[in-house]
């Protein structure tokens, strides 16, 4: 049996050409895509100017990606939601909504589980179990906008999985995300995160998109760095830093590099000149990020002292650093908690 098409994830050419399969015309590709796009229908019975007969021939060829929300949790500290999202397969995916002064910012997963082993995050702590789809990633941004009935302005692929390996879904997904007739985000809104294959950030970087670039960097040295992130033993830290500054010389985007801060392990002032260093000159942005614990790692936050001072430290050598707010903390915050937590409750 032919399995049915996603036809969430075709891009307006591609549905063009299915509607020419089906025997109709070429126009009814702009309604149907509008009508999950824009309008984001959830089922066919609702897109009220197609033929019966075309909505039959729909249903009998095409899957219409819809996730479905298992759970929320909502922060009493700061108003930030995190979603269990189920998937047609009986998978499970999270979703972060933050709310900030300048709008609406949500962070999707792009992976099932994530291979990259990072030593603090929960996400990997599984390991992978596949892709996500171009529709199962703009899902996450459409329910959770429509959960909120609110505009959704700001778009980070820096949940659970690592986006560049999902590439060609990751492209086809921005491309959808911010097409005009869709949702129509800025590309300047939406940020990809990497922990740094090399290869792709310099595939990524030739598409020239406009889109920021953010790289998890968590050590200012390659020893360090192969011990929190084992892609440092593939990709040395020059590497990675040659395709960021490649990266900007093909986009003029400035990269953002993560810097996830563990006491005692990456927050010494040496750590804090080693990283200057290695930044020195390049035009990019540092954000501290006090680690989020998690049970099955031992990894402490530094004290607030510390964090303060790593900073400092930072912008006395000219490098444009934040420390990133806290953002539900309550709620299981950091990535792949809430879905371990789901998983292991089964």
């Amino acid at each position: 049996m032919q399995p049915k098409t996603d036809i969430k994830s075709l891009n307006l050419e591609e549905m063009k050409a299915f509607m020419e399969k089906l025997g109709e015309k070429p126009f009814r590709a702009k309604q149907l895509y509008q009508w999950m796009h824009e309008k984001q229908a959830t089922d066919f019975s609702e897109m009220t100017n197609l033929s019966k007969a075309l909505l039959e021939k729909l249903r009998a060829s095409c899957e219409l990606t819809v996730l479905k929300q298992e759970a929320v949790q909502i922060s009493r500290q700061d108003g930030t939601r995190k979603y269990l999202f189920a998937l047609s397969d009986g998978n499970v995916i999270e979703s972060v909504l933050m709310r900030y002064k300048h709008g609406n910012s949500v962070c999707i997963s792009s992976q099932v589980g994530c291979r990259m082993g990072c030593r603090f995050c929960a996400s990997t702590l599984d390991g992978l179990v596949r892709g996500l789809t171009p529709s199962e990633m703009l899902e996450q941004v459409y329910r959770i906008g429509a959960d909120l009935g609110e505009r959704i302005s700001n778009v980070v692929v820096m949940g659970s999985g690592e986006p560049l390996d999902n590439y060609d879904n990751l492209l086809k997904f921005i491309a959808l995300l911010t097409n005009e007739d869709g949702l129509h985000i800025s590309q300047r809104n939406v940020t990809v995160s990497t922990c740094g294959i090399v290869p792709r950030i310099r595939s990524l970087a030739e598409e020239r998109l406009s889109i920021t670039l953010a790289l998890s960097l968590h050590a200012s040295g390659q020893e360090k760095r192969k011990e929190l992130m084992p892609v440092a033993n593939k990709y040395s830290l020059s590497e990675v830093m040659d395709a960021c500054r490649y990266y900007f010389a093909c986009t003029g985007r400035r990269v953002s590099f993560e810097y996830s801060l563990v006491a005692g392990v990456n927050d010494t002032p040496e750590d804090a000149k080693e990283l200057s260093a290695l930044l020195h000159g390049m035009n990019c942005h540092v954000n501290l990020i006090p680690v989020n614990p998690i049970k099955e790692r031992r990894y402490r936050q530094p004290e607030q002292k510390a964090v303060l001072d790593f900073k400092q430290r930072l912008e006395k050598n000219g490098i444009n650093a934040t420390i990133r707010r806290e953002m539900g903390r309550d709620i299981e915050g950091a990535c792949g908690q809430l879905r371990k937590s789901y998983i292991e409750a089964k």
